[in-house]
């Protein structure tokens, strides 16, 4: 038995209305998303914004837009910005989107920041300055190699211990199964850190029981996965996420909403 906090990715940087019609990618459709989620259980939600054509965005105005919409339609649901690249931006412009917005929470991947590590060096201090709770993405062992090397470098406050392990991959896609953390939790095991997991493809659910189980926090969403395990399509993303609550009740685990 376990107990576990939900964030729910309701779209992510590549998926289009042809990935799934119920894709949501304006701010009011990502606000009632973001309502529908936490009422299904959803405690958190992690934000990314689109362009007038769609693609993946990182302006501030239209992260403090949407952001906005979604403090208004679940004003209990805490909000991680993205400072993902998408193989568009450039680190100095991950970090200007970090300066403009001085958001509360957002996620940054050691794999992008290390391109560049004298900006890295000043996002982490700008993040530590301003309050804000940074998520670091790690994809792999090398990932984990970069963050043990910041710490002991303290060029990432040895108190930014929020991790989230990526299972799987959008591109080429390579779909995630449950074994997949061992290897997270193996190169890990020393660090005591405040992990949460993601999950690529129809296995997303049973990855994020495993890691429930482990004692992370599970990232559902289209982001990740629009499929059931049988391989149908999800109806929504607060489906899923009610879905995921139903299967760790069943499992005994207790969810806590805030």
């Amino acid at each position: 038995m376990a107990e576990y906090q939900i964030m729910v990715a309701p779209n992510g940087a590549r998926r289009q209305r042809r990935d799934h019609p119920a894709l949501p990618l304006s701010p009011a459709e990502l606000a009632q998303e973001a309502a529908d989620c936490h009422r299904a259980g959803a405690a958190a939600l992690h934000l990314h914004v689109r362009d007038a054509q769609g693609r993946h965005s990182l302006d501030a105005g239209r992260y403090r837009e949407a952001m906005a919409a979604v403090a208004e339609a679940a004003p209990a649901m805490a909000i991680q910005i993205t400072t993902e690249s998408a193989g568009i931006y450039t680190p100095d412009q991950q970090f200007a989107c970090l300066q403009a917005l001085r958001p509360a929470a957002a996620s940054v991947s050691v794999r992008e920041m290390a391109q560049a590590p004298e900006i890295a060096t000043r996002a982490y201090a700008l993040c530590a300055e301003t309050g804000t709770q940074v998520q670091h993405i790690l994809y792999g062992d090398s990932c984990v190699a970069q963050l043990q090397t910041w710490y002991r470098a303290g060029v990432i406050p040895d108190a930014m211990r929020d991790v989230i392990f990526v299972l799987g991959k959008y591109a080429p896609p390579v779909l995630a199964q449950p074994q997949d953390l061992s290897g997270f939790l193996s190169a890990t095991r020393t660090m005591d850190l405040n992990w949460s997991l993601c999950a690529f493809g129809r296995q997303e659910r049973a990855c994020l029981l495993a890691g429930i189980a482990a004692g992370g926090n599970p990232r559902i969403g289209f982001e990740n996965n629009v499929e059931k395990p049988e391989g149908d399509p999800l109806a929504t993303n607060a489906a899923s996420v009610a879905a995921l609550v139903t299967a760790a009740s069943a499992a005994g685990h207790i969810l806590r909403k805030g």
